[in-house]
């Protein structure tokens, strides 16, 4: 089967981490976020693959190439401005021939994708969303459906009339009529134009209720938790690292001090280095050549490849970015810590 991965959005909620880097470039768990949704889609059959690019695209395109690593066929669509989600689809029409899906490059799920499709044949429908329970769904689009699964209902980020917490988790399956719907050349969105056109022309649009691990990695504090949410098992995805105990996943050639403290559950990549009396303790992950110097303390945080925290520094619930060094002897929480030389573009 054949699916579409949006990844052309430039992800301003997550400034400053993305003003180098695409959105679907950010890791999770030592992982770009897309890498995760292309493993979830070879699991589910979908080998050919189409991916929409426009900000920092060709970060994408270069770390997945063709897609052979991962037994996929990848194609890029390169935009030259933001169509949104609908219009981006309907620049790669010709792509798809049969039932297709699409989903968010930037979210982290393990939504069953063939049961989504199974459903959605099953139905006859025109249009199939996949639906999660929310707690503040005035953050996403929101559907009411009947006992038919026939969705009756449907606004995109509500602010006044909250009227159910089951909101788009932003994976769709589509029949190809469903292109003849979108307008050419103009910006055109799935939740803000063609959703509710469906509901507006009476299409058989359905919703599935997944009680699947769905994940908006829209913002600091969701990206923090996500990353919570997999160290605790809340979600099956394939770790980079080995699980030498449990909640203690290590990567190749690590080197911690004896006297170093390591609490759980923490992810620590290749290469990594823990020096004399430093503590990594628990929730935080390390991403490749990170450096914990002496006496450091690194609670419930992400650094990002390359990054080091250096002597007496206490780090919570912060992230660091590539290859920044932390040069503080005090403590830093709730921070986002860039290098703003690499920020401003003039260093790699």
């Amino acid at each position: 089967m054949k699916a579409m991965i949006l990844a052309a959005g430039v992800g301003s909620r997550l400034d400053p981490l993305t003003r180098n880097l695409p959105k679907p470039m950010v890791p999770i768990v030592n992982k770009p976020v897309m890498e995760h949704i292309v493993e979830l889609l070879a699991r589910h059959g979908f080998t050919d693959i189409m991916v929409n690019l426009y900000y920092l695209g060709d970060q994408i395109q270069s770390y997945f190439g063709n897609g052979e690593k991962w037994g996929v066929n990848i194609q890029y669509s390169m935009e030259d401005r933001l169509w949104g989600d609908a219009g981006s689809v309907k620049r790669c029409e010709e792509f798809f021939d049969d039932t297709f899906l699409v989903i968010g490059a930037d979210d982290l799920a393990d939504i069953d994708l063939t049961r989504l499709v199974r459903v959605h044949k099953e139905k006859n429908a025109a249009a199939t969303i996949a639906l999660s329970i929310v707690d503040d769904p005035s953050e996403y689009g929101i559907a009411l459906i009947n006992e038919g699964d026939r969705v009756v209902r449907f606004v995109e980020k509500p602010r006044r009339e909250v009227f159910s917490n089951t909101a788009n988790t932003g994976v769709y399956v589509f029949e190809p009529e469903i292109l003849e719907l979108i307008p050419r050349g103009v910006e055109y969105g799935l939740g803000k134009h063609l959703l509710p056109f469906l509901l507006q022309q009476k299409r058989r649009f359905n919703g599935h209720l997944t009680a699947s691990y769905w994940s908006d990695v829209g913002n600091m504090k969701q990206y923090q938790q996500t990353h919570y949410d997999v160290m605790d098992g809340r979600v099956s995805i394939d770790l980079p690292h080995l699980q030498v105990k449990k909640h203690d996943w290590r990567g190749q050639n690590v080197t911690i001090d004896p006297s170093a403290e390591i609490g759980y559950p923490v992810m620590i990549g290749n290469n990594c280095r823990i020096e004399k009396g430093a503590r990594l303790l628990e929730y935080s992950v390390l991403g490749d050549d990170c450096v914990l110097e002496k006496g450091a303390c690194v609670t419930r945080s992400i650094l990002w490849h390359g990054a080091s925290v250096m002597k007496d520094t206490m780090l919570e619930r912060c992230v660091v970015g590539t290859g920044c060094r932390v040069q503080s002897n005090a403590a830093v929480f709730d921070g986002v810590i860039v290098d703003p030389v690499r920020h401003n573009g003039e260093s790699g």
